[in-house]
C-alpha cells in the first residue's frame, strides 16, 4: 500500500495506492486546506486515521526545490524531511519529489484523453521528453530513458534570463529591468508574470486600459483571472486583455523551443501546470507553435517533435503515484 501527495502552499492532497488497482485507481482520496495544520505530519496522521490501511511506503511532491531528502514549502512554515517521515509512520520509504519532477513522472502514464495535441509530431522511442510548467511560478523538468524506463529530472529553468524575439518583447524586457534586479521567463511566462505584462501594454502607451477593467482589477485578490478571462471572452473582446495573452503565448512558445533544444527533447514536449489547460484556444493558435519553431537554422529540429498540454488536474498526485509504484 502505498501514500502519494501533493503538497502545495493552498491545498495538500493525499491518497492511497495499490499496485493491483494502479496509479490511475486511487483506493481512497482527500484534500486538505494546508494553511490550517502545522505540519505535513499532522495531515497524514489525519488521513490515515480514517482507516485500517497498513501503508508501507510514500511519495509526496512538494512545490519546491528538494535537498538532501528536505524541502520547505513554498508559503508554508513547513519542512519536509524523508527520514522523519520514515520513522514517525514507520514507513519502509518515503520520497520527495519536486513537484515538477513528479508532473514529468506522471508523463509515460498519461492517458489519450488527459491530453491536448499542439503538435502532432512523431516521438522517438526512448526520446528524452521536456516538460514545462507555467501556473504561479514557471517549471521546468525532463525525462530521460534507460533502456527499460524513464528517469525524472528536476530543473530551475524558469528562472533563466528572458531572451525578446521581437521589438515589444525587447520594450518588455527593458521595462521589467526597472522592476527587477533579474527578469526570467518565469517573470513573464507565470502567473506572476501575466499582470506584468499587462502593466507594461498599459504603462507604455501600448494598449488602452479601459475604466470597468481597471475597476475590476483594483477589486481582484489577483489579477491574472481577470486578465486571462478577459481575453478570452468572444463576446466582449478587450485589446489589452488579448494582447496580454497573445504576448503570453509567444513567451511560453519560444521558452518551450528553448527547453525541447536544450534536452534535444525527441520524445515530445508537455505543457503542465495550471494555466495551460484554461488558455487551450490560445494556445492552439498558430501564434504558439510559430514561437516554438522559430529557431533558425535549428528549426528543422523543433518541427517532428510532439506537443501536448496535460489536462489532467491531478498530474503531480499521478506522477508521485507512479514513482512510488513503479521503485
Amino acid at each position: 500500500m502505498l501514500l502519494a501527495g501533493d503538497i502545495g502552499g493552498t491545498k495538500t492532497v493525499l491518497a492511497l495506492y495499490s499496485a493491483e488497482a494502479g496509479s490511475h485507481a486511487p483506493l481512497r482520496e482527500q484534500t486538505f486546506a494546508s494553511g490550517r495544520y502545522a505540519s505535513l505530519e499532522a495531515i497524514i496522521t489525519e488521513f490515515l486515521g480514517q482507516g485500517e490501511e497498513a501503508v508501507t511506503g510514500s511519495v509526496f511532491a512538494v512545490a519546491g526545490p528538494v535537498v538532501g531528502g528536505r524541502a520547505t514549502i513554498t508559503n508554508l512554515p513547513w519542512v519536509i524531511d524523508e527520514q522523519l517521515l520514515r520513522e514517525a509512520f514507520a514507513f519502509q520509504a518515503a520520497n520527495l519529489l519536486n513537484d515538477l519532477e513528479a508532473i514529468a513522472c506522471a508523463v509515460p502514464h498519461l492517458h489519450s484523453e488527459e491530453v491536448e495535441v499542439l503538435n502532432e509530431g512523431r516521438a522517438m522511442p526512448g526520446g528524452t521528453i521536456a516538460v514545462i510548467a507555467p501556473g504561479t511560478g514557471l517549471g521546468e523538468a525532463f525525462l530521460t530513458w534507460d533502456g527499460a524506463r524513464y528517469h525524472p529530472h528536476a530543473s530551475e529553468g524558469g528562472h533563466a534570463d528572458f531572451a525578446p524575439t521581437n521589438e515589444l518583447e525587447l520594450a518588455l524586457l527593458d521595462y521589467l529591468h526597472d522592476r527587477y534586479d533579474h527578469v526570467s521567463y518565469e517573470r513573464i511566462c507565470s502567473g506572476m508574470g501575466l499582470p506584468n505584462i499587462y502593466d507594461f501594454l498599459r504603462d507604455t502607451g501600448r494598449a488602452k486600459e479601459p475604466e470597468w477593467l481597471a475597476a475590476a482589477l483594483a477589486e481582484a485578490e489577483d489579477r491574472t483571472p481577470v486578465i486571462v478571462n478577459n481575453a478570452l471572452d468572444e463576446d466582449k473582446a478587450c485589446g489589452i486583455c488579448t494582447l496580454t495573452l497573445q504576448t503570453f503565448v509567444s513567451v511560453l512558445g519560444a521558452e518551450s523551443g528553448n527547453l525541447a533544444l536544450k534536452v534535444l527533447a525527441t520524445g515530445g514536449v508537455y505543457i503542465g501546470g495550471g494555466i495551460p489547460p484554461r488558455i487551450l484556444p490560445a494556445l492552439k493558435h498558430k501564434r504558439f507553435l510559430k514561437a516554438f519553431l522559430r529557431k533558425g537554422r535549428l528549426s528543422h529540429v523543433l518541427a517532428p517533435i510532439p506537443v501536448h498540454v496535460i489536462l489532467n488536474a491531478r498530474a503531480a498526485l499521478l506522477g508521485a503515484a507512479s514513482y512510488g509504484l513503479n521503485l
